[in-house]
């Protein structure tokens, strides 16, 4: 029996109505950082504790690219005396915030690929951050859409989506599912320190949804899932120390280490030759020249990251329509931003174009995903 081709049937967005700018941003960040200049002025003057400086627009614009981001929860983000998501807890038969974010996108993708819930076999949710430990936000998601089959979660933190892709194409190429939806709902701003001035500008909130099918039954057109290549390399100098072991404690709450931390400078040395490298290598592989590539949906993370790992693949500066950008409006969506970047600027290429969707992140972790317009 010949195998089964996965492809790519169709993808589904769900954007937050509310964004922040960054001038809004710094604002509530310098609001908060005259606060504690203020508050900790005696231990400032004897060096015990650093003075903490102010942002601005254009720091954060030269170190990200990110002008503006979309968020869930924006008035209390903006608010100096809490910096971060808040909104009221849900009770358990009602459909959570990220379940609902996830159905949102799933429901997108399923319009545009003219899919019936009833015809999809299995739900993965694959995301940097899970609203809780169980049951699986993938089942809840099931469960709201009316799908029969199974569902689970998986976290690879900005890989998750990528990672997901590989794993629903491997269901459907061995029979198991011949419909898989892939939804990464991320609320990034969760697990972000808004009160650190190297990060509080960096993420943005988001869902997407990529409907992987088998061929004989997708419609027209659609994307051929050519090659995926999965690859993790164990380093600290990404990470996020919260969990169910440490959140009820007094002592932790609240510590920089339960939120995203990262040696970005280390990040941006380390993880571009190797997501460079490891495209090309993939590329070659598959037979595929990468200077042909029509276009790489990178990971959103740092617009000079993106640069440069583009760069190195095409063997030039890579224009707007080769590797185009999402991060300037969205931020860091984690494991959505590829997607995001995927879902806005496919529809222009023609049959036969060769592209690939990538993502990177802590772990180290990252995924390729080659697809051909058919």
């Amino acid at each position: 029996m010949s195998e089964i081709t996965p492809v790519i049937s169709a993808t589904g967005l769900y954007t937050p109505p509310e964004s922040i700018s960054n001038e809004e941003l710094v604002a509530s960040f310098n609001a908060y950082a005259a606060a504690f200049n203020a508050d900790h002025a005696a231990t400032i003057a004897t060096g015990d504790v650093a003075e903490m400086p102010p942002s601005s627009v254009e720091f954060i614009e030269k170190a990200s690219g990110v002008k503006s981001r979309h968020v869930m929860s924006k008035q209390s983000l903006l608010d100096p005396a809490i910096m971060a998501p808040r909104w009221d807890e849900r009770p358990n038969n009602e459909l959570s915030v990220m379940a609902e974010m996830g159905v949102k996108a799933c429901r997108d993708a399923l319009e545009r690929a003219g899919r019936e819930a009833e015809e999809v076999d299995a739900v993965l949710c694959a995301a940097s951050n899970m609203q809780r430990a169980y049951p699986a936000l993938a089942i809840e998601i099931q469960d709201a859409l009316g799908i029969e089959g199974f569902a689970f979660d998986m976290n690879v933190a900005c890989s998750s989506a990528t990672f997901g892709i590989q794993t629903a194409a491997d269901f459907v190429r061995s029979g198991n599912a011949r419909s898989v939806l892939v939804v990464s709902p991320e609320i990034c701003t969760g697990h972000n320190n808004m009160r650190n001035r190297d990060s509080h500008f960096i993420f943005g909130d988001v869902a997407t949804a990529v409907l992987v099918e088998a061929k004989d039954m997708a419609p027209s057109p659609h994307w051929e899932i050519v090659g995926t290549r999965l690859k993790t390399v164990f380093s600290n100098n990404i990470r996020n120390n919260f969990g169910f072991l440490n959140c009820a404690t007094p002592e932790t709450i609240g510590t920089p280490d339960k939120l995203f931390v990262q040696e970005g400078r280390k990040v941006f040395k380390e993880v571009v030759p190797m997501v460079a490298a490891m495209i090309a290598e993939h590329a070659a592989d598959l037979g595929i020249d990468p200077a042909s590539l029509r276009r790489l949906w990178l990971h959103q993370a740092n617009q000079g990251m993106n640069r440069l790992i583009a760069q190195r693949v095409l063997g030039h500066e890579a224009s707007e329509d080769e590797s185009p950008t999402v991060l300037d409006t969205y931020g860091n969506t984690s494991s959505a931003g590829s997607i995001i970047a995927f879902h806005k600027h496919n529809v222009d290429l023609a049959a036969g174009d060769i592209g690939t969707i990538c993502s990177f992140g802590a772990g180290y972790s990252a995924g390729t995903v080659f697809v051909r317009k058919v």
